[in-house]
């Protein structure tokens, strides 16, 4: 296990980065999305229009968990979640 624990330390800058971006630049992420989805269920003719949604859906939900971790990393809201 020593490999991965040494890969584990090795990807967790990264790890921080993305969060970061995802914070800053959530937003463009999605619209970035839904292009791409929108452009490959054109090419698909529609066959595959389900799972681009689901997939986009997941994408989003992604960034933006990615987002809040990073976000209360920084000091966010205390409390943190109204559910």
């Amino acid at each position: 296990m020593g490999l991965l624990d040494t890969l584990k330390a090795k990807l967790a800058p990264a790890k921080d980065k993305i969060g970061d971006l995802a914070q800053q630049h959530g937003d463009k992420i999605e619209q970035g999305l839904e292009k791409a989805a929108k452009v490959v269920d054109e090419k698909t003719k529609g066959k595959y229009s389900s799972r681009i949604q689901t997939g986009t859906g997941k994408a989003k939900d992604a960034i933006e968990r990615l987002a809040e971790k990073e976000g209360g990393k920084e000091g966010g809201s205390p409390g943190g979640q109204a559910s």
